[in-house]
């Protein structure tokens, strides 16, 4: 996975990039250009976004969701403060006090948003955290100028351009969706119908949890979670990817997203988790599996 950044790492790596006024390393990967595209494009900037202490994340909102709702926060699983679940774990309704830097569009820092409770977490066929919030959609707006980011509710499409946003590294990587699999494994991890990048998004650790936004409609479409960097065949930081027939291939330097076009089906209203809605897909934990 995209290692999140912890300790006095973190801390050198970021103060470094402040002071030269960029924010990357010397081990990050170059800007690419976007592909060329026959379709039109919504600019994609850093409003919504978030950064927390050692991953990427964002504010986001179900179709449905409105202002006076509990904002939601979305990042990875493997980025919980608590530490990474293990496979098969599913958390739901666990208290939290997590700060979140609040970005805004040029990615200056809008301010803080607190979560009171982590809503949902695994990282068993996906690799998502979803945070309530202490403030709802319009306080964070009329303090911030900030809107979320809206969940799109289709199945991303081979070919879509797509832009990972991190709100750790302030940094925007384009390209396109290359294709997609159907398992995904990495250590003790299974993940399922996962995203691949095509190669011009090198994301790199920090970047877990970032919003991979649909550059045709704006939306969210999948978030930021993996890549292969030694090319190692299934351990941790190297993913292996599964076909239908059982056949395990290894792409060195090849990254992935999960998609999250399912999680709406899960919420209803007032931001509600509902595991047992219908079309919700999402794991359930063990005890009330039936």
């Amino acid at each position: 996975m995209n290692r999140p950044l912890v300790g006095t790492l973190a801390t050198a790596v970021l103060g470094a990039a402040a002071l030269v006024g960029t924010v990357g390393t010397a081990q990050a990967a170059p800007q690419h250009r976007a592909l060329p595209s026959t379709h039109k494009t919504k600019a994609v900037d850093f409003a919504g976004t978030v950064a927390l202490s050692n991953c990427s994340g964002s504010v986001v909102r179900m179709p449905g969701s409105q202002p006076n709702d509990p904002a939601l926060v979305m990042s990875n699983g493997h980025c919980l403060e608590s530490g990474m679940p293990g496979a098969g774990e599913v958390i739901v309704d666990q208290a939290s006090s997590r700060g979140f830097t609040l970005l805004n569009k040029s990615g200056g820092r809008a301010g803080t948003i607190r979560a009171n409770r982590v809503v949902y977490a695994t990282m068993t066929d996906t690799d998502v955290s979803l945070y309530r919030t202490g403030s709802t959609y319009a306080q964070i707006e009329q303090k911030y100028g900030i809107k979320p980011l809206e969940l799109a509710t289709d199945h991303p499409s081979k070919g879509a351009g797509i832009s990972v946003v991190s709100g750790y590294w302030k940094k925007i990587y384009t390209c396109n969706i290359d294709g997609f699999v159907p398992t995904l494994k990495e250590g003790d991890w299974t993940w399922k119908d996962s995203v691949r990048y095509t190669p011009q998004c090198q994301t790199i650790g920090g970047t877990s949890g970032s919003p991979v936004v649909d550059t045709a409609t704006g939306k969210v479409t999948a978030i930021n979670n993996t890549g292969n960097e030694d090319g190692e065949r299934c351990t941790e930081n190297n993913p292996c990817e599964v076909d239908e027939n059982g056949n395990v291939t290894v792409h060195k330097g090849t990254n992935y997203a999960q998609e999250t076009y399912g999680i709406p089906k899960c919420f209803g209203a007032g931001n509600k988790l509902d595991l047992n809605a219908a079309g919700c897909a999402l794991p359930k934990p063990a005890a009330t599996r039936g």
